[in-house]
Order: C-alpha cells, then structure tokens, then sequence
C-alpha cells in the first residue's frame, strides 16, 4: 500500500478497521462525492488533477477523527496513515485539510511538529475545499461555511 494508492473501497475499509464512527464515514463519503466532481470538472478543463488521489485523500482526510474530534485529528490522522504505510501524497492530504489550512504560527501554538499544514497541491486543494461544503453528510453553500468560519476565527483569520 506504501507505493499505490489503496482503491475507495480499501480506503473506506481503513476507517471502519481504525475505529471512526459511521458519521464521519458517511462524511468522507459525502466529500468525496464532491471532490470527485470538483477534480473531473478541474480535469476537464486541462489541469493536470489526480482524481484518484483526490477520491481516496478524500475519503481518509478525517481518518484522524478515529481519535480525537478536535482541530489535531489532522495531525494525529498523517501519523496514523504514516504508520499504516499510506502514501505521503495522502498523508499531506489528511494533514493539510483544516480550514483553509494551518499557518506556521498556529502550529507552534498548538505544538504540532513543524511541517507544512497548507494545502499545495491541487489534490489537497481540492479535497480542503470539498470539505468545507460538507456539513454532516449534507452539501451546503460555500456561503454558509464562510460565514461560519468568520464567526468562529474572526474575520481578519488567513483560513
């Protein structure tokens, strides 16, 4: 599994075998949906996109809420699929997901390791995105997340 990416249905199999609980499955599901369509409509326009990456990195970017609910599920869910040998392409996906992104300085707040937590690549852009238009398993409008967003970190916040 270190070399190839494990399929959507070994992915959604890692959730279950990890411990996450059927809403956040249903969640990654719902994301992936998204970002699926998100990545092919990107594709079709001549990007260069991995789609499968962007199904799977989808699929596992809350693989961490197997542990914690709290904004280090990101953290704690790229060791976990470091530890069960999942490509580092997903793994910078699961780690990069958070809001818009984790700047350097509030990594070091939160003690995280020092190590990039903004989405770069297309993928991570992508999945990032898709998961911010999901609430529970529901699409919603980017709106309604932005607005959620200023109210939780304030409007001046880089996410």
């Amino acid at each position: 599994m270190s070399e190839n990416l494990p399929s959507p249905e070994e992915a959604v199999q890692l959730l279950r075998k990890v411990g996450c609980p059927p809403n956040v499955i249903s969640h990654c599901i719902a994301v992936m949906r998204v970002a699926t369509r998100l990545a092919e409509k990107i594709k079709a326009r001549g990007v260069k996109v991995n789609v499968q990456l962007v199904r799977v990195g989808a699929i596992l970017h809350d693989i961490g809420r197997s542990r914690t609910h709290s904004v280090h599920h990101a953290v704690i869910g790229g060791d976990l699929a470091r530890s069960l040998g999942l490509p580092n392409s997903v793994v910078s996906i699961i780690e990069r997901h958070v809001g818009g992104g984790i700047s350097q300085e509030e990594a070091k707040i939160l003690g995280w390791p020092r190590r990039v937590y903004m989405p770069q690549t297309i993928e991570e852009k992508i999945v990032a995105y898709a998961d911010k238009l999901i609430e529970g398993s529901r699409e919603v409008p980017l709106e309604r997340t932005l607005n959620k967003l200023r109210e939780e970190l304030g409007a001046d916040h880089p996410a």
